[in-house]
């Protein structure tokens, strides 16, 4: 599209000072009282006494699994916490002495933690209840152990359920099943632990498959095994951390009907204008038939990969290609009606990554993707991608809270450039995955807000795509008395959502995109040609076009839009063109009032509901790419070290960001309505297994956070605010207020994953001083997990910053551009295509 006023990006804008974050490392704890800590003591060392007991008198092996498999040299225990109370899980761990956190979970409002402990270590523990009673009998006022042994409620020995994330349904029965064995990894001996991990599989005759996935401190198999197996496993190895559902891909829709003539293909192809580019939409899926005549000019066969070569890279099942011609055309039907020119400035490329039918070897879905990825760029290294998976797990077993999964942490490294020599950053769009039909029966939106966004929709670092309706007309003879469930500009009665999460996981989908309509007669539901989005067929030789539905189409929508976004300004970065799409998302007033947030201002009732099922609304192609008069995008590329290494670890540094503001022209419309806009986006090294949220880990390496300073501060005073080490007191939190109570979704709903995208309408004048925009660090696993010694490392992230008004005659962008020329060349630039 033509472009008049470039998206502006700006350098030289940081001042950079130390930082030490107000807020307490640990939050406020919730303990439980403790009246008689000689008897709870009692109770604690008789119940650890019995662990030992049980240990000792676990099952023996044959004679033909002892050849295979040693004893471990130690053994699992499991700390329960009271219920609706903490427990202060980072002391349960002592590198030091051997003692391994492997994993933590909660089970009916109790926090329970699996520890290893080795078995020259067994007083670890009994010296620490030793401590404790001895220090309330000597009457010396609270000790550090004191916290420790308080939170704990309970000690037993760690059994399967232990080890098993997810729903315990899950849990394999008599009969094998697939299943997932996380291994605890130390320092630099992953491949030996995998060896004797595959070593004690087979003689206990648990299948193995070759896959591997491998995070921090964690190695990822997939095993075929009983739950008397699994049992055993635990019994006698010594690197285990937690145990799941294997997952396996999701079912894709059937082909439709055609419903065009070649005479269609045949005039849009003379109405096509190609700009060759570097941009690119690599589709993983079920492969491509590149031979469609609408496809061929833009797919080299070069780019047309497998994940296993005996597949072949042709679409067997017909959803890859499907999915390219939305991909390349984002709306055929729209193109093949218009006389217009169509402009096509990005290539196709296409990686197999499932199986013909009838040939379903189990994988690990993590380790494919990442293969996948690698392939397509070993051969076409110069594209600068927009990486397209529609392909999710529903299995039934599947964490439904928003937990990581092997497979979305995978392509969280993947996207994060975890292990690639020049730590190469890509852009991932996951579809959400579709509400099953049988879920409906429970209404609409009810079945939506009620099932959850797939694995690996989850994934950080992705953007995961939800659908809305854009189709209501239902023009089917054999359709008489079918009306569409949604109606325009409404969430899609397909796409599945993460209302049902828990608020500290990150917000899925983040963006909607057409995914077309379902119909239904008040007794029957079905999806339909009328109200899907016109495609590709995969038999060209017999028909043209097919069509397609759901969060897949939404998906290939997404890609499509970042593709144009690369081809305008290429070497921009993966995490600026995920945060255009999302800075440029709105919601319709249809879906605001579908949700209540049109009336409600709660941050934390309809509002926080819309988010959690819409994401930031539908995203705008015309919004993300360019600028007008009264809307323009500021856009600034940045790195930060967040840690530092001195006697210990602690917060480095924060960036402070002053803005070329139009404060002139914001004084002059006075009164009249602007909204401020700022997007934060960076990506997250994952260490999924990592034992969960507690204390000091975390899943994401580090977060970052942004604040605006309001108009009612000084800029010492906004310092002073956000950064403890800027204050010469440690009360003196400077004057002001310490939010802006303007934000629309505020900090609680904003600050999670990494992403974080917020709007405040206010009053032209009152955003004149809006021109220092601070990003600072939060906790994470590389300030944690200091033996891994990543604390150094520097993270990338950018920063969107919109100002706009409907106002026609406001004039934002020639004001900025003034003030950039005054500057010095150097201080800040425009980049244009």
């Amino acid at each position: 599209m033509a472009v008049e006023k470039p998206i502006i990006f700006l350098k030289n804008t940081i001042t950079t000072s130390s930082f030490t974050s107000p807020k307490s490392a640990f939050g406020e704890r919730r303990l439980p009282e403790r009246n008689d800590q000689t008897g709870h003591a009692s109770y604690l060392r008789g119940r650890f006494q019995s662990v030992r007991e049980a240990r000792d008198s676990s099952k023996q092996l044959t004679p033909k699994q002892v050849a295979a498999i040693k004893y471990k040299d130690g053994f699992y225990v499991e700390f329960v916490g009271q219920a609706n109370c903490d427990l202060l899980t980072k002391s349960l761990e002592d590198q030091r002495q051997g003692v391994r956190l492997l994993n933590i979970r909660e089970r009916d409002g109790s926090v329970i933690a699996t520890v290893y402990i080795p078995d020259e270590k067994v007083d670890w523990f009994v010296k620490r209840l030793d401590k404790y009673q001895s220090d309330w009998r000597s009457d010396k006022g609270k000790r550090k152990d004191q916290d420790i042994i308080d939170s704990i409620e309970d000690v037993r020995l760690a059994l399967l359920e232990a080890f098993w994330i997810g729903k315990p349904e899950g849990i394999p029965s008599k009969a094998p099943a697939l299943c997932e064995v996380w291994l605890r990894a130390d320092g630099d001996n992953t491949n030996v632990i995998e060896e004797k991990f595959l070593q004690a599989c087979q003689g206990l005759e648990i299948g193995t498959y070759k896959e591997t996935i491998r995070f921090p401190e964690r190695i990822v198999k997939v095993v075929h095994a009983s739950a008397e197996q699994l049992g055993l496993l635990i019994e006698h190895f010594g690197y285990l951390a937690e145990m799941r559902r294997a997952e396996e891909s999701a079912a894709f829709f059937e082909d439709l009907s055609p419903v065009e003539q070649k005479e269609w293909v045949d005039d849009l192809l003379s109405r096509i204008e190609y700009s060759p580019s570097d941009a690119s939409v690599c589709i993983l899926d079920t492969g491509l038939n590149s031979g469609h005549p609408l496809l061929k000019p833009y797919c080299n066969d070069d780019n047309l990969h497998a994940a296993e070569p005996s597949w072949g890279t042709h679409d067997h099942e017909g959803h890859g290609t499907e999915m390219a011609g939305v991909a390349l055309f984002h709306n055929l039907e729209n193109a093949l009606s218009s006389p217009s020119t169509v402009h096509l400035s990005h290539q196709l490329e296409s990686v197999k990554i499932l199986p013909p039918k009838g040939a379903t070897d189990p994988k690990l879905y993590g380790a494919v993707t990442q293969n996948a990825v690698h392939l397509a760029e070993i051969v076409n290294p110069s594209a600068e991608r927009a990486i397209c998976m529609a392909v999710t797990e529903e299995d039934e077993f599947s964490v439904l809270d928003g937990w990581p999964s092997s497979w979305s942490g995978a392509i969280d490294s993947l996207v994060a450039g975890v292990n690639d020599e020049d730590d190469k950053r890509r852009l991932f769009f996951i579809s959400a995955g579709n509400v099953p039909f049988a879920e409906l029966k429970d209404g609409y939106t009810t079945a939506n807000e009620t099932s959850s966004v797939q694995s690996p929709g989850q994934a950080w670092n992705a953007i995961t795509v939800g659908a809305y309706s854009d189709k209501i007309q239902i023009t089917s003879p054999s359709l008489s008395g079918y009306h569409p469930i949604a109606d325009q500009d409404q969430l899609s009665p397909f796409s599945t959502t993460s209302s049902i999460w828990s608020s500290k996981w990150p917000i899925k989908p983040e963006v909607l995109c057409d995914g077309g309509n379902i119909a239904s007669d008040g007794a029957n539901i079905l999806d339909c040609a009328d109200l899907s989005l016109l495609t590709t067929s995969h038999q060209p030789t017999t028909r043209l076009f097919s069509t397609i539905n759901g969060t897949s189409s939404a998906t290939a929508q997404a890609a499509n839009m970042a593709a144009q976004i690369i081809a305008e300004y290429p070497g921009i970065w993966p995490e600026t063109v995920r945060a255009l799409l999302v800075h440029s998302a709105q919601w319709p007033e249809k879906m605001k009032a579908q949700f209540g947030a049109d009336k409600d201002k709660s941050k934390t009732g309809a509002r926080r509901t819309l988010l959690r099922c819409c994401g930031y609304g539908i995203p705008n192609l015309e919004r993300a790419i360019q600028c007008l008069s009264n809307s323009v995008n500021l856009i600034i590329e940045g790195e930060i070290q967040p840690f530092i290494k001195s006697d210990y670890i602690k917060m480095n540094e924060m960036h402070l960001h002053q803005i070329p503001w139009p404060k002139e022209e914001l004084q002059r419309l006075g009164e009249i309505p602007v909204v401020m806009r700022v997007t934060l986006s960076y990506f997250i090294e994952p260490g999924p297994g990592e034992i969960g949220w507690k204390d000091k880990y975390r899943y994401a390496s580090c977060g970052l956070r942004f604040d605006v300073k309001n108009a009612n501060e000084s800029s010492t005073d906004f310092g002073k605010r956000i950064n403890r080490a800027m204050r010469e007191e440690k009360e003196d939190k400077g004057d002001g207020s310490s939010v802006s109570p303007h934000w629309y979704l505020g900090t609680q709903n904003r600050d999670v994953g990494s992403i974080h995208s917020d709007f405040r309408e206010q009053s032209a004048v009152d955003l004149c001083d809006a021109e220092h925009i601070a990003i600072y660090p939060g906790v994470g696993w590389w300030k944690e997990r200091s033996h891994l010694k990543c604390y150094d490392r520097k993270m990338r992230y950018s920063l969107i910053i919109s100002i706009s008004t409907p106002e026609k005659s406001a004039e934002f962008y020639e004001p900025i551009v003034t003030q950039i020329a005054a500057a010095t060349q150097t201080a800040i630039e425009i980049k244009t295509p």
